[in-house]
């Protein structure tokens, strides 16, 4: 049974830096899709990021391009968010994924507060 927990969520004021991890069990690392969504209150969860299963291909928002970056990790972390240049906007629950093909995995998310 795959498990996911994130952590590294918090208040940070804008133009702050948060690191978020993605702790992960029983995960076959190997061919697993990494990713990061997020959900503000009253939206509907979005894509923020995602990295390939061997690490060679990312792919960004448009709303977090060049100020987030995703990287993977051992299988125990498989993935990072490096969040810089934090906007208000940005205040959400993020959620780590692990997709391979139409199997999905989430962790139950961690709070990101921006303050002006």
């Amino acid at each position: 049974q795959v498990q996911l927990v994130e952590s590294g969520g918090g208040l940070v004021q804008a133009g702050g830096s948060l690191r978020l991890s993605c702790a992960a069990s029983g995960l076959p690392f190997s061919r697993y899709a990494m990713g990061w969504f997020r959900q503000a209150p009253g939206k509907e969860r979005e894509f923020v990021a995602a990295i390939s299963w061997r690490g060679g291909n990312t792919i960004y928002a448009d709303s977090v391009k060049g100020r987030f970056t995703i990287s993977r990790g051992n299988a125990k972390n498989p993935a990072n968010l490096q969040m810089n240049r934090l906007k208000i906007e940005d205040t959400a629950v993020y959620y780590c994924n692990a997709n391979r093909g139409s199997r999905n995995d989430w962790g139950q998310g961690t709070q990101v507060t921006v303050s002006s």
